[in-house]
């Protein structure tokens, strides 16, 4: 994928959140808040963004929200694993009904993982029970084209995800 240099408009996402009664927050290291930033760019994010914790710190990571240490210790810090647990913990740590998760490289300060490999988790919580999804996409251009191509990405993916947690719910 390659990153893009214009901020899309993230109007659908919240439309998409209230029509649904979701409510979001995030949990971002690479992106660093982006993600909560660029959904509140979009009118009327007040009603679907409740907060955002940016955890850039492996340190960070574990006392806002509760990462296992063992988690951080058996994965890279750039993982799914590592990624769904900061949406499970900004889950607890809220009153929100969605949590999306960042974590990655944007640059080549890894010798162990590509450039632009961004790892997310998006986690939805509701009366039926909470459904987990994980990915990792990697993007190609400067270290903020990546960063910010990374944060649209997570959020144009919670209706795409959103409407897989009913299918996970009937089976």
């Amino acid at each position: 994928m390659t990153a893009n240099n214009s901020a899309p408009d993230h109007r659908e996402t919240v439309d998409y959140l209230k029509r649904h009664t979701l409510v979001v927050v995030t949990a971002e290291s690479c992106t660093a808040g982006l993600i909560a930033s660029r959904l509140a760019a979009a009118p009327g994010a007040g009603e679907v963004l409740e907060c955002a914790f940016v955890v850039y710190d492996p340190k960070a990571k574990r006392r806002c929200l509760g990462v296992p240490a063992d988690v951080l210790e058996r994965n890279n810090l750039t993982s799914e694993p590592v990624a769904l647990e900061m949406a499970r913990g900004a889950l607890r740590h809220s009153d929100a009904n969605v949590a999306v998760s960042n974590t990655g490289v944007a640059d080549d300060s890894d010798p162990e993982i590509a450039p632009g490999t961004q790892c997310y988790a998006w986690v939805f919580r509701d009366a039926t029970g909470v459904y987990e999804f994980t990915e990792t996409r990697v993007f190609e251009g400067g270290r903020n084209q990546i960063r910010e191509a990374s944060a649209d990405y997570a959020l144009g993916r919670i209706a795409h995800y959103h409407t897989q947690c009913g299918a996970q719910h009937r089976a």
